[in-house]
């Protein structure tokens, strides 16, 4: 019986590094609706390996592969009191788990990392999940 050959490039591939993670969050988000983009204001992506300890620890995790992504800082509600000394907002890809679940389901790597970025951009508006899911819908 003949076998066909399905490896296509993977013999020589490595996991994507956290700047080819960037790369991904950033064109994901490039492809979110243009008036989103005027509201995300001020809003860094970083990409990490696992959460922090203190991140760990507060949200009781039980392993660091239990969490996906992360915003930190304030929702558009809570704005107007910003602190002196405060960050800008941010939203933390936490690069494993998403590998770990990207190797345990049927979706493109890519539209994990889109769909836990608008995820933790709607917490930033405090979208609810049905509004999520109508955005979610409208990226190519």
């Amino acid at each position: 019986m003949g076998r066909i050959d399905q490896t296509g490039d993977w013999r020589d591939r490595h996991a994507p590094s956290l700047s080819e993670f960037e790369s991904l969050a950033i064109e994901a988000y490039g492809k979110l609706p243009k008036q989103f983009h005027a509201l995300t204001g001020d809003l860094a992506i970083i990409i990490a390996d696992f959460p922090e300890d203190d991140v760990f620890e507060d949200m009781g995790l039980e392993t660091p592969f239990d969490l996906l992504g992360l915003f930190e800082g304030r929702g558009l509600g809570e704005r107007f009191t910003i602190e002196t000394g405060e960050l800008s907002n941010r939203i933390l890809l936490y690069r494993r788990p998403i590998l770990d679940y990207w190797a345990e389901n049927e979706e493109t790597l890519g539209d994990i990392i889109a769909h836990v970025l608008i995820h933790e951009i709607g917490h930033h508006f405090g979208l609810s999940d049905e509004d999520m899911e109508r955005l979610e819908a409208q990226v190519p």
